[in-house]
């Protein structure tokens, strides 16, 4: 850490990869060939947040709004997430590479909740980069579900309603027993969260850019780490205390 306590990598990133069809359509190709070449950029960014010592790197592939959109472009996407984790799940193995998944994953299809479950159960033992795929998510959905958990032992008598508290809760959430995200990077223009991890990422700092996803690389990723390492991070603290 540097003199005011920043950490000058963070330990977990997340990211909002948006842009993929505004890509496509500016190039005159379907929506579908954005997100294909998205996968590449998920690849470069999963070797580039390993090269420079990020602990936890979380993606946000399908949220659960993303329900809604033209069932063909659902179809699409469900059909490459399922041909990319195939694909990847050796070279992630091989590279120390631990993949979890999180998000409403019974709503996905047979073959690719199958697929997840192999893939988890195969790279669950390696100890390098924890790579969390957000598949059917919203954070919303998170905190109902974690608010379902609690109240069922509390009707137990599991857990009395008075010990609910902020570590009760988290615990509960998709991300319990792990850090929060110390950064959150949204490509593709927006300035918004759009219901990504929204109690874990309280005090995250936020970066974004006007990059589509495909074009994003490491020039970026530095770019937000350089942000970053600027930012003086104070959980309520007042700058000298902090310092």
């Amino acid at each position: 850490m540097d003199d005011s306590g920043q950490q000058q990598v963070p330990r977990h990133v997340a990211v909002i990869m948006d842009g993929n069809g505004r890509w496509a359509r500016a190039r005159g190709l379907p929506r579908h060939a954005g997100h294909r070449s998205g996968v590449k950029s998920v690849r470069e960014t999963v070797e580039i947040a390993a090269k420079r010592g990020v602990s936890y790197l979380t993606l946000f592939a399908f949220s659960s709004e993303n329900w809604r959109r033209p069932a063909d472009e659902v179809s699409r996407l469900m059909g490459l997430f399922l041909e990319a984790l195939q694909r990847e799940v050796a070279d992630l193995h091989r590279n120390n590479v631990r993949l979890r998944f999180i998000g409403a994953r019974e709503r996905l299809q047979s073959d690719l909740i199958d697929s997840i479950a192999v893939a988890e159960k195969k790279t669950q033992d390696n100890d390098g980069l924890n790579l969390i795929v957000a598949t059917a998510y919203g954070g919303r959905w998170d905190l109902v579900e974690a608010s379902k958990s609690l109240a069922k032992k509390a009707i137990s008598g599991e857990l009395s309603v008075d010990d609910i508290d902020d570590d009760k809760l988290a615990a509960e959430l998709s991300l319990a027993g792990i850090p929060d995200p110390d950064l959150l990077i949204r490509t593709g223009g927006e300035r918004r969260i759009s219901n990504f991890l929204l109690w874990n990422l309280a005090y995250a700092e936020l970066w974004f850019c006007d990059c589509l996803w495909p074009d994003f690389g490491e020039q970026q990723f530095d770019e937000a780490l350089a942000y970053y390492r600027s930012r003086q991070r104070r959980y309520g603290y007042t700058g000298d205390q902090v310092a």
